[in-house]
């Protein structure tokens, strides 16, 4: 844990959330900030940094946030869904924690805006 961390404090139950899912390498939670009418976000317990701290060590739970986000979005009743991983700042990369998103709810339109 970071302790400096916002979804490490959400994880440690410091701070509130909307959890969907946990298990002993996996957090989901509802976006408190949602960008489409089911905004939801998956990350990995442990810290790390962003998609450029994967190493070949934590590639199992990468693929792990993978399927749960599959079996999220199907209980949601998503069919058709989005998944999002930004890498630093400026690609959009706002809490330095690799989370993954998932966006569906609507049509998601590419480029979006």
């Amino acid at each position: 844990m970071s302790e400096n961390c916002l979804f490490c404090k959400i994880i440690a139950g410091e701070l509130p959330c909307d959890k969907l899912y946990e298990d002993d390498e996996v957090f989901a939670f509802k976006d408190i900030a949602p960008q489409a009418p089911m905004h939801y976000l998956i990350v990995p317990k442990e810290h790390l940094r962003g998609p450029e701290a994967v190493t070949e060590a934590s590639e199992r739970v990468i693929g792990k946030l993978m399927r749960i986000a599959n079996d999220i979005a199907q209980k949601e009743g998503m069919a058709n869904y989005r998944l999002v991983l930004n890498n630093g700042a400026g690609a959009g990369q706002t809490v330095f924690h690799l989370h993954m998103h998932i966006i569906g709810g609507r049509p998601l339109a590419w480029p979006p805006g």
